[in-house]
């Protein structure tokens, strides 16, 4: 690993893995997702405006033949955790996800954005209805702000996974599950088994999908 490796890993969490197999690009998105306000400076966070051009990078780099995107995120701001979502659900390239820790909140969309997802068997997922900070208007315009801003959670998970809306629904609204809250938290199995996940794996089995897929489109082309 040279100087610049290493301080892409520090900087950005981030860095190229090259061998025989093809490169894949390994991303790490961790702690808070931050979005147009920054995340407090005593805690660890993933800035939006440094993910989004990066998986561009990706995507368009000739050298690099795949995306390994690794997560253990408390989730954060709903428009920052969707955007980078939908660029990676919409990337060409193979790309894996593979929850470590947790992937909670707005981590689950960013979960399932890959074309392949992967969760270790300590890993958890927290589902939870859309909060809010700050002041909040009391008026019947803010309820619906809310609703459909779930719904577009809601509809982008239902689409790159294979739980059902309802059962996603559920498990958003269970009043049983969290003291003081409302939500579910899975941990891997429950979540590969509610459909959220594809399979409980490490980073060999993601890293393993990825070579296949990578050498099925050296075939292609």
């Amino acid at each position: 690993m040279n100087e610049q490796q290493r301080e892409t890993i520090k900087d950005l969490g981030s860095t190229d893995i090259k061998s025989s197999k093809g490169s894949i690009h390994c991303l790490t998105i961790v702690g808070q997702i931050e979005g147009h306000q920054p995340a407090p400076e005593d805690g660890k966070g993933t800035k939006y405006e440094h993910v989004l051009p990066m998986l561009a990078a990706v995507e368009e780099s000739p050298e690099i033949d795949g995306l390994l995107i690794m997560l253990n995120t408390m989730g954060g701001d709903v428009e920052a955790g969707l955007a980078i979502a939908e660029v990676i659900a919409g990337m060409k390239k193979p790309t894996a996800t593979l929850v470590l820790g947790g992937s909670h909140s707005i981590g689950v969309a960013l979960a399932v954005a890959g074309k392949k997802s992967f969760i270790a068997p300590s890993a958890a997922m927290m589902i939870h209805p859309v909060r809010m900070t700050g002041m909040t208007i009391g008026a019947p315009q803010t309820w619906r702000y809310f609703m459909h801003t779930q719904q577009r959670i809601t509809d982008f998970v239902t689409a790159h996974c294979h739980v059902e809306e309802a059962k996603f629904t559920e498990l958003m609204m269970a009043t049983d599950e969290i003291a003081n809250d409302v939500g579910s938290i899975l941990d891997g199995k429950q979540a590969v088994e509610y459909g959220l996940i594809d399979c409980i794996g490490s980073v060999s089995d993601a890293l393993e999908y990825l070579h296949e897929e990578i050498d099925k489109a050296k075939d292609r082309s």
